[in-house]
């Protein structure tokens, strides 16, 4: 089991990274980003961010090659696709070590989420030989009409921190084999997981004249973000994270008649009849509750419980909740490790907060927060 040091060093993650990719690593020229262990809340290693300069490299190194990738057959780009599959495979402990130490999931979640990209990359390669159109039958005589896709352009991939590369994976593998090239900005939070999946990326690409085709850009909201989603050179914008940003981002990319695809916040909730089984209920509701730490946009925020068995639940609920060990989540038996950062832990104290004025009852646990690893369950 690899620790922090080994996992950085598997990654060639060193203490300054470049945040800036168009092709090859460019000498980026924006601030400093330190990212930060939510778990020992230490400093992992820095990043320099991309200047508007850099992004503008970066999408010119996307527009050269997708002149040029989109002319490649289709299964061919799946080889590609094939390879970074591969080399996932080989990274797949580092890589999953690196998003438990920068977003504080367990190393299950971790490995697992490595395991998304890889069955992405498999869908992906199958996807090459499968872009069919249809043929269609025409009422003028000796035609036809058939449609055949296009590749759209350079696409645009904004991920948020709490699945840092899955949802990068989701977009640009499947993004690849359909002929088109991206940029991605990644979370400020976790911008050494894209520089590590970025680097495995151009190991893969190395040498192949299709090095733009993964292309990376590391900044704030303010430099990066609104540069890519008011550029009418980037066709199509796919977008992760909460509502407020989906709203910005599909306004502005929609203002410019371009296409967005948005996954955004939740606030899901299990409804429970008085005839289910309680045992499975606990089971599925205690994941879906604990996992990431509540950060999924997946996550469960609301049981809607049917009288006769509502407090059989809360009674086998708040003794679950009593057995979740808590701690490093690059330990063994952890099963939940930190909210991601201060604002998170100020966001969650503030609901609680609100539950209680409104009437509700804390069931297990309370407000007093975990300072030290020693502290740890």
């Amino acid at each position: 089991m690899l620790n922090r040091e080994q996992i950085k060093d598997a990654l060639g993650i060193g203490a300054g990274n470049s945040g800036a990719y168009a092709g090859g690593w460019l000498e980026a020229t924006g601030e400093e980003l330190a990212s930060y262990d939510p778990t020992t809340t230490e400093a992992i290693a820095a990043t320099t961010q991309a200047s508007r300069d850099d992004y503008e490299r970066a999408v010119q190194a996307a527009l050269d090659t997708f002149a040029v990738w989109r002319m490649v057959p289709a299964p061919e780009r799946g080889s590609y696709v094939r390879r970074i599959g591969e080399a996932l495979r080989d990274n797949k402990a580092a890589l999953g070590g690196m998003i438990s130490m920068e977003v504080g999931k367990i190393r299950a979640e971790g490995e697992g989420e490595v395991q998304e990209m890889i069955d992405v990359a498999d869908f992906a390669v199958g996807l090459s030989r499968q872009l069919y159109g249809l043929t269609i039958a025409s009422e003028r005589p000796r035609h036809r009409m058939y449609e055949q896709w296009h590749p759209l352009g350079p696409v645009g991939v904004i991920t948020s921190f709490n699945f840092p590369t899955a949802v990068w994976a989701w977009n640009a593998c499947i993004a690849a084999v359909c002929g088109d090239t991206m940029i991605w900005k990644p979370s400020s939070s976790t911008p050494l997981t894209a520089v590590a999946v970025t680097r495995i990326a151009h190991e893969v690409m190395a040498g192949s004249g299709f090095e733009g085709v993964f292309n990376l850009v590391i900044g704030s909201g303010g430099t990066v973000g609104d540069t890519m989603i008011n550029d009418r050179r980037v066709p199509l914008i796919s977008a992760t994270g909460s509502c407020g940003m989906g709203e910005r981002v599909g306004t502005a990319v929609a203002k410019r008649l371009g296409r967005s695809l948005l996954e955004l916040g939740g606030n899901n909730a299990i409804i429970v009849m008085d005839d289910a089984d309680p045992d499975l209920v606990i089971r599925g509701a205690l994941f879906a509750a604990v996992g990431t730490a509540g950060q999924r946009c997946t996550s469960l925020r609301r049981l809607i419980i049917q009288r006769g068995i509502s407090d059989l639940v809360a009674k086998k609920l708040a003794e679950s909740y009593a057995t979740v060990p808590i701690g490093d989540p690059l330990e063994d038996g952890i099963l939940m490790g930190p909210l991601i950062n201060q604002s998170a832990v100020e966001t969650f104290a503030a609901a609680v907060g609100i539950a209680k004025e409104q009437g509700g009852e804390v069931l297990y646990g309370g407000m007093q927060r975990i300072t030290r690893l020693d502290d740890y369950i």
